[in-house]
């Protein structure tokens, strides 16, 4: 009798199927909106890690300054070979270089107006530093928000199809679309986190080179200013 109930019971209860989320059959079954957004999350995360990279290289590149880089200016200028200290600036072609190049070219003039054509030309530098950094900033505040309005035009497709129904709650129609609209979401985050991650990274590594060219400028302004002292 045990035996015949314990038979019973394991026979009514049916097994229950583990489900398995894959984001490709996500991205697949969530319609065409889903799957432009999606594509276009895809191609900004691409464009975000171009960026990066790009700008690492070079930044990492404008970095790279000889040590004795002063060193040897305050000797050109000390002994007066103004063309000798060019050349070696030319030779550098980084952008702490090329403001002292500047500086160079103007020496003999006021001091005030060399001062004014480093500052000029090292924003000019920056502004080269910086180039296309400021996409990496766009895409970390839209991606979020194109991810949210996937989500919600997947909701708004997902109540449709309910409505179609006859007005019945199908949980699995329901669920199906609520996995679908969320992946979005879940998209727009990913991309935003990398390009912020990014963006903050060669915002820091953007302002070691532009405090190395205020300090190299302060350097050659104060070797102007000793044959005064």
């Amino acid at each position: 009798m045990i035996r015949s109930v314990y038979i019973i019971f394991f026979q009514e209860s049916p097994l229950q199927a583990k489900k398995t989320l894959s984001l490709i059959e996500l991205i697949r079954d969530g319609g065409l909106g889903g799957q432009l957004i999606i594509g276009l999350l895809f191609v900004l995360l691409l464009i975000a890690i171009y960026i990066y990279f790009e700008r690492w290289f070079a930044i990492r590149a404008a970095n790279k300054i000889d040590k004795n880089f002063m060193d040897q200016i305050r000797l050109y200028v000390g002994q007066g070979k103004i063309e000798a200290a060019q050349a070696l600036c030319i030779k550098e072609d980084l952008p702490v270089a090329r403001l002292i190049a500047k500086g160079i070219s103007r020496i003999g003039r006021p001091l005030d107006d060399i001062n004014t054509t480093i500052e000029n030309a090292g924003r000019l530098e920056v502004y080269k530093l910086e180039k296309n950094v400021s996409v990496l900033a766009t895409i970390a505040g839209a991606a979020p928000m194109i991810g949210f309005l996937g989500t919600v035009i997947g909701m708004i497709l997902s109540i449709f199809e309910i409505s179609n129904a006859g007005g019945n709650i199908d949980m699995k129609l329901l669920s199906d679309g609520l996995y679908t609209a969320m992946t979005t979401t879940v998209a727009g985050l990913i991309v935003g986190i990398v390009a912020y991650i990014t963006y903050n990274h060669l915002v820091v590594k953007t302002n070691k080179v532009v405090y190395q060219m205020e300090a190299t400028s302060f350097d050659f302004l104060d070797l102007l200013n000793e044959p005064a002292a």
